[in-house]
């Protein structure tokens, strides 16, 4: 049986003109915006890995 990952819950604060383009490209890709957010940083965190 597959489990889910564990989440945590958390508090952020962005500038508006970041939330406001998020929330666009979650909506694009039919995401809620903490699901996009959380796509946007493990490929981020991939990235870095790659470049070490």
């Amino acid at each position: 049986m597959k489990m889910k990952p564990l989440k945590t819950k958390i508090s952020i604060t962005l500038d508006d003109p970041v939330l406001d383009q998020i929330k666009e490209l979650a909506d694009l890709e039919d995401r809620s915006l903490s699901s996009y957010i959380n796509l946007v940083l493990k490929a981020h965190l991939e990235t870095l890995d790659r470049e070490k």
